[in-house]
């Protein structure tokens, strides 16, 4: 991708890439969309399939409506439209791994329609996404190829599994505009507790629609469908691979076949699956096993309620109340967990000092041990407290960081670690004083070079300072003498 402007250079001009993401996020929720069988994750193959999932004969779908509660959460939390009625119907398909021989799934009308999503973009830049709408379906079950040399298994247990397929506008321009939209979808999933958005663990996945067309061109070009990419890496790997490969296809005189193709993660390409199905080919038809689904909009007020602050209007109250950047705000609101955390910290103390602390040496030890919040042995009490003795003096920057090396060791709280360490900042100004009339006394030429004009070595008298008293001098009380003795 080349600069700002998101456009591909070609051999014979300029590209512009334009996509489209199917996101299929799983529905938190114990039971499956139309069965009462269980959902939880890593279960041994085949152990949660209901008689319903595995498409028994005289077996009707029942609604369950914490699903139906998700999806309209979702939906309110997307800032979209709620369809009161909305309508389930059959995409029919022949696969191993879908029993009844057709998916349950939503087509003309969807259980949500338009909405929106404001993506932060890198240099700091806003702009919004459209959602097109958002519909319930079943998901299918696994076909596993890796157990037998001659033979595909199939494990049921995600067969009737609810997903809500949330399908963008084709508003994006770029892998970095996609993996942008991708975590903020999340965050707001995440958020709203309707997806837990582990990508890892298939409960998000995504689908990539892309075409080109030349710079300046208003007509769309014919486009290429990416199944099932289930990392925001890989979806920018995808997207980068599959426009350099339709651009080269065109240029070489050839044309862009409309179809369905998969992304390799281990060689870092795209590859032909089959031709890319219309929705007639579907044959989709309303399920006369469901009735529609008719929501009473006193219900839909009452989950609007419900909704937490999400990161958007939290973003903007970081900005507002703890006077931060947009930068430093939008990382913060990124997980819900990592918000309240600064927050518990913020509350009376100078957010900025809370905020660099979370957002650097914080996150940077969560990140070298892997661990996430919840797990941590420093929570928000005892960075709270390592901040407030910043704060009072009794520690410098330097000897903290050295403290909370230590609480995140041993879980002890900053003051008990000072106390036994002897860590105590001095502050006391003939102890320092002394100090500095030690270390101008045995460098009186440099003494000399620094009122001659040399001022960089203002540091080196700090560095020697600091030294003698075992970094424990305060640093603002050195600098404030130093300046006094070295103008006499």
């Amino acid at each position: 991708m080349a600069g700002s402007t998101n456009l591909i250079d070609g051999r014979t001009g300029k590209w512009e890439v334009v996509l489209g993401l199917e996101v299929h996020a799983q529905v938190v929720s114990n039971a499956k969309l139309f069965s009462g069988a269980a959902t939880a994750f890593g279960a041994e193959p085949n152990t949660q399939v209901s008689y319903v999932d595995a498409a028994f004969p005289g077996m009707l779908p029942v609604i369950n409506r914490r699903c139906v509660e998700q999806a309209v959460r979702t939906g309110l939390g997307l800032k979209a439209r709620i369809n009161l009625r909305s309508v389930f119907d059959r995409k029919n398909y022949f696969y191993p791994d879908l029993p009844p021989g057709y998916q349950i799934s939503q087509y003309k009308q969807p259980i949500v329609g338009k909405g929106t999503i404001t993506l932060d973009l890198a240099d700091g830049a806003t702009r919004s996404v459209g959602i097109t709408r958002l519909h319930l379906e079943q998901d299918a079950g696994k076909s596993l190829h890796d157990q037998s040399p001659g033979e595909t298994y199939v494990d049921l247990n995600r067969a009737g599994v609810a997903l809500m397929e949330i399908v963008s506008e084709p508003d994006l321009r770029s892998a970095e505009e996609a993996a942008a939209y991708l975590r903020k979808l999340r965050s707001i999933l995440r958020y709203l507790g309707s997806c837990d958005g582990n990508m890892e663990e298939g409960s998000m996945r995504c689908d990539v629609n892309l075409s080109v067309r030349r710079a300046g061109s208003t007509e769309l070009g014919t486009r290429c469908e990416i199944k099932n990419v289930n990392s925001v890496r890989f979806v920018m790997q995808a997207i980068e691979y599959e426009a350099r490969r339709q651009v080269e296809v065109i240029e070489d005189g050839g044309k862009v076949v409309q179809e369905t193709r998969l992304f390799d993660s281990g060689r870092g390409v795209t590859r032909s699956m089959r031709s890319k199905e219309e929705a007639h080919d579907y044959r989709y038809f309303p399920d006369p096993d469901l009735l529609p689904l008719e929501l009473d909009p006193a219900w839909v007020e009452e989950i609007r309620r419900t909704l937490p602050e999400l990161p958007d209007e939290k973003k903007a109250r970081f900005e507002r109340d703890y006077k931060l950047n947009a930068y430093d705000a939008g990382v913060l609101v990124a997980e819900r967990e990592s918000a309240e955390f600064f927050e518990a910290i913020a509350k009376g103390r100078d957010a900025k000092i809370a905020a660099n602390w979370v957002m650097g040496e914080y996150f940077g030890y969560l990140n070298k041990h892997g661990l996430d919040l919840p797990k941590a042995p420093v929570d928000a009490t005892r960075l709270g407290g390592l901040i407030d003795l910043i704060a009072d003096g009794t520690l410098s920057g330097r000897m903290a960081k050295e403290v909370f090396e230590e609480m995140w060791r041993t879980g002890a709280p900053a003051a008990a670690i000072v106390e036994a360490k002897g860590l105590q900042q001095v502050t006391d100004t003939g102890a320092i004083e002394a100090e500095i009339d030690a270390v101008l006394g045995s460098a009186a030429d440099k003494v000399a070079e620094y009122r001659a004009g040399k001022d960089k070595l203002f540091g080196f008298f700090v560095g020697q300072v600091m030294k003698r008293t075992q970094g424990k001098a305060s640093p603002a009380v050195v600098n404030e003498l130093l300046k006094k003795k070295l103008q006499g």
